[in-house]
């Protein structure tokens, strides 16, 4: 079992790596402006209260700043954050080893929350509600359990799949926020900062070129400043301009709406291979060689919000838009997936 523990101390600024890029502090962090003033509140009221936070639940698509806000919520309560994930949580004793350590107010923060096994989810149940975990000592016809206190704590979920969640699981968390997209002029601030900490010199026209391109996210609009910086450097004498910014981002294959490879090979197989759909999921992710749930949680929600996908009762099918990004002439009518898909 993989996990670590953070104090709020831990956001190292004067070491370049993606937790430097990270904000401070919480009115340091870009965007989400009703998530932000929503955390804000339950913060100072609990603080107010000198009581525990309610357990909070982040969802969204992957790169927005769920793991960030965590973070930051323990800096601003004066606590410790224990972080994991529900993939590497196996058996009841990963967590009682976790909750059993923690202090009065202590963060548990639960990375993809949705991938917990259901014996797991159960087993929080009474941690969450009652604070109180029953641990069994024998097995067999025998069997005893024995009820442990836990401190108060603050249990935070992360999910990019929140249909997943069980309504239990759901219904246990006092908040939930749901983390959009973010809008170039967002993107462009978050890049701003970045730069300013890589000690890049970037134009005001190369940071909107690369916020234009950073498909609403954080995760992505930094990835791509350190890549343009790399060939900026190299090629262009260390500074982003909007042309430098243009040359960079060609040559990593994203394009004018920050489509990239993988995006242009779900839509043109769609459009190629199967007319444009309806057809599937699971035939879309062989055809492209990736797997359905990264292609779900990551590629879609882009996709759909751009206007280049649709999802009907039947399959996936490519808009009149994609046909046109892709320079096909857009079908005489839009398939509404009344037709067999390839499942």
């Amino acid at each position: 079992m993989r996990s670590e523990i953070t104090t709020p101390e831990v956001l190292p600024e004067e070491r370049v790596s993606d937790a430097a890029l990270r904000p401070s502090r919480l009115d340091e962090f870009v965007g989400q402006a009703k998530v932000k003033e929503s955390l804000q509140i339950a913060i100072d009221a609990a603080k107010q209260r000198q009581e525990p936070l309610d357990h909070a639940l982040f969802f969204g698509p992957p790169g927005l700043g769920k793991t960030t806000l965590a973070m930051l919520m323990a800096r601003e309560l004066g606590v410790d954050i224990r972080v994991t994930s529900g993939p590497v949580l196996e058996r009841p004793g990963d967590l009682v080893g976790m909750l059993t350590t923690l202090k009065p107010g202590d963060i548990l923060f639960i990375d993809e929350i949705h991938r917990l096994r259901p014996a797991l989810e159960e087993f929080l149940y009474p941690a969450m509600e009652e604070f109180r975990v029953d641990v069994r000592i024998a097995d067999g016809p025998h069997a005893q359990t024995l009820p442990m206190r836990l401190e108060r704590f603050t249990l935070i979920g992360a999910t990019t799949r929140f249909g997943l969640l069980t309504p239990p699981m759901r219904a246990r968390f006092g908040l939930v926020e749901r983390l959009s997209y973010y809008p170039p002029d967002d993107l462009a601030q978050i890049i701003t900062r970045s730069a300013g900490i890589l000690g890049v010199q970037a134009d005001a026209a190369g940071v909107a070129e690369i916020a234009r391109r950073s498909r609403g996210t954080p995760r992505v609009a930094n990835r791509l400043l350190k890549r343009v910086r790399d060939y900026a450097q190299v090629r262009a004498g260390g500074k982003i301009t909007a042309a430098v910014a243009l040359e960079a981002l060609k040559r990593l294959d994203v394009d004018e709406f920050g489509l990239d490879d993988m995006d242009a090979r779900i839509l043109r197989t769609i459009i190629e291979q199967f007319e444009g759909g309806p057809v599937g999921i699971q035939t879309i992710a062989a055809a492209v060689g990736e797997d359905p749930g990264t292609l779900e949680e990551v590629y879609e929600p882009f996709l759909m919000q751009q206007g280049f996908l649709a999802r009907t009762p039947r399959g996936r099918c490519a808009t009149p838009g994609a046909y046109r990004h892709f320079g096909y002439p857009p079908p005489t009518s839009v398939n509404t997936g009344d037709q067999p898909s390839m499942l």
